[in-house]
């Protein structure tokens, strides 16, 4: 099961594109009860983990589409909403995930190092 973790890992998944994959593809609906670790656990042990969490490079990858779409129009407020909304979710993750260890205490939001990866 680690193992098909890891090559999937490798061949580029996300760990929950692995999840997916294992549920639709080989009918496991769970990792964790099987190999006793999540498939993120896995994909670290075997260095394969991402430098930032899933969930956060997924904030961070939508407010630079927001700001990339507020610079062709600045009038838009809804967006320019939206932004602010999805900006404070990052700043509080970051917060969680510095205290957890995941993250550098040093690690910083920058709009302007963001960009659509």
């Amino acid at each position: 099961m680690e193992a098909i973790i890891v090559k999937l890992g490798k061949e580029g998944h996300s760990s929950s594109q692995i999840g997916v994959i294992l549920r639709d593809q080989h009918g496991i609906p769970l990792a964790k009860p099987i190999v006793g670790k999540s498939v993120s656990q896995v994909l670290k042990e075997a260095g394969l983990a991402p430098p930032m969490p899933e969930d956060l490079q997924a904030l961070v990858k939508e407010a630079a589409a927001l700001h990339v779409l507020l610079e062709r129009s600045r009038g838009d407020l809804h967006n320019r909403r939206a932004l602010q909304i999805t900006e404070t979710k990052i700043h509080r993750l970051s917060r969680y995930y510095k205290r957890r260890g995941v993250l550098p205490p040093e690690w910083k939001y920058d709009v302007k190092a963001v960009s659509l990866v």
